[in-house]
């Protein structure tokens, strides 16, 4: 049994799928609820279920619109007959920025708000409640949410609806294989979530930055080391969770080539999950592929740096240009180095891949470097609490690039890893040597702009420059 008819076994019926559709839209929308909730992942899997039935898409974007109008209602209800009370609510006690913010962003936009924080995770459960609180019309409210819930509804559910309805060509895999593709999610999503968890403690006011501050008190080595790391800056606090992850990715990319080295040749891991990709034989996989291809190589490397490469020049922040232009060059020169040493083959070898080696993957090495370090510099100039969303988008960005290549049959899975493991390496060393100098911020900058001018020669690059 495949992981397709495992998964339709689990399908409840129509009716009942419909009513959890509802359901978890409601609880999204809901105050405090929606706050703790993971409602994009519930509905995401319950939208696959449907679209796996073949459910009618009306029926469940209608499900979901009326689901969301309900918890809508029911906190706009909350905040109009306790509004005295909510403040004092948990978890409105222990964190009352959260009520806050959500004021803000209802007395910035008014009626609009109601529209806008639909979209907007954070904000989502509060603002119908502070609308109540705050004594918005309820007839307005009601327009309001009936049109945010009608828009809200496609964009939330048809992702999932599509992924469920290509259920049966993407999961028909080879026997063997099922083990392999979910330990590779699960170990991608674990290793995200244990470096956001472990940067964020490592940063000051962290546990982990107090227990390391209260070891050093201990000896008086252990005092002058932790003095070195400490900032001569005020904003140049030292980054120990780029240090943590130095040791481990150093350490975890020497033991995986050692591995490599030792087979001389494709693990059973790498045949298996070959067959797997070799099975998604479908145009569209190909041509997304191969568009990737052509975004991590050189030319598609430079048409993404050059505008921010040109900017940061301008702009005078020459430290910031060097160690990018040093992250981009450093891992170009390791993958030569380590191709040269491990002397791999490819499972495969395109044309202008003739006489290139396999191990570690320059297009997955090289876009851990090229997304690590922008989320890194571009985390630095965010909020705390918004940091993490930077890299959790340069991931994002990073697993497909490297997952195209298996697609294309020009890589093994181990290579995958392999130049993971040495873009972190590198990202790591760019970012501790960067905190050895004086920089001004980099806000503000004209983001927008920049990323425009990334796409646009990124488009030329893809319309007229053949592969390299």
């Amino acid at each position: 049994m495949n992981i397709a008819d495992w998964l339709y076994q689990l399908t409840p019926s129509p009716a009942l799928l419909l009513m959890i559709i509802a359901i978890i839209a409601l609880l999204e929308c809901l105050a405090v609820v929606g706050l703790i909730m993971p409602g994009v992942v519930l509905m995401t899997a319950a939208a696959s279920l449907a679209g796996h039935q073949d459910l009618s898409i009306p029926l469940v974007l209608l499900a979901a619109a009326l689901g969301a109008l309900a918890g809508d209602g029911l906190s706009f209800a909350l905040g109009h007959t306790q509004r005295e009370r909510v403040p004092r609510l948990w978890p409105f006690h222990r964190h009352p920025e959260w009520l806050a913010r959500g004021a803000r962003f209802f007395q910035r936009y008014g009626t609009l708000s109601v529209i806008f924080a639909r979209f907007v995770g954070p904000v989502r459960p509060v603002i119908p409640m502070i609308a109540g609180m705050l004594h918005m019309s309820p007839f307005a409210f009601m327009w309001a949410s009936l049109l945010s819930a009608l828009l809200w509804a496609p964009a939330y559910v048809l992702p999932g609806y599509l992924l469920g309805r290509t259920w049966q060509q993407l999961l028909d895999i080879p026997p063997g294989t099922q083990q392999w593709l979910l330990a590779l999610a699960a170990v991608i999503v674990v290793l995200a979530l244990c470096f956001s968890w472990l940067r964020h403690q490592l940063a000051r006011g962290g546990r982990v930055y107090f227990a390391m501050a209260r070891l050093a008190r201990g000896a008086a080595w252990r005092r002058r080391l932790w003095m070195r790391l400490r900032a001569r800056r005020p904003r140049g606090e030292f980054p120990l969770g780029s240090l943590c992850l130095l040791v481990f990715s150093l350490t975890a990319l020497c033991i995986w080539t050692l591995i490599v080295l030792e087979h001389q040749g494709p693990m059973l891991m790498d045949t298996q999950i070959q067959g797997m990709a070799g099975a998604l034989d479908m145009a569209w996989v190909a041509t997304a592929s191969e568009l990737m291809a052509r975004t991590g190589d050189t030319y598609g490397v430079l048409a993404l740096f050059l505008p921010w490469a040109l900017w940061l020049l301008w702009a005078r922040h020459i430290s910031a240009f060097l160690h990018l232009s040093a992250g981009l060059g450093g891992i170009a020169v390791a993958n030569t180095l380590f191709k040269q040493l491990a002397g791999r083959e490819r499972p495969d070898f395109p044309e202008y891949l003739t006489g290139s080696l396999a191990y570690p993957s320059a297009h997955a090495s090289t876009a851990v470097v090229l997304y690590g370090l922008a989320a890194a510099f571009i985390a630095q100039e965010l909020p705390a609490r918004y940091r993490v969303w930077a890299y959790w988008a340069a991931i994002l960005l990073a697993v497909p690039m490297a997952l195209s290549r298996l697609t294309l049959g020009v890589h093994w899975t181990s290579d995958l890893i392999g130049g993971a493991l040495l873009g972190l390496v590198v990202c790591a060393l760019v970012r501790i040597s960067y905190h050895r100098f004086a920089h001004r911020p980099l806000a503000p900058a004209p983001w927008l702009s920049l990323a425009s001018a990334s796409l646009v020669l990124l488009a030329m690059r893809l319309a007229w420059l053949p592969p390299t």
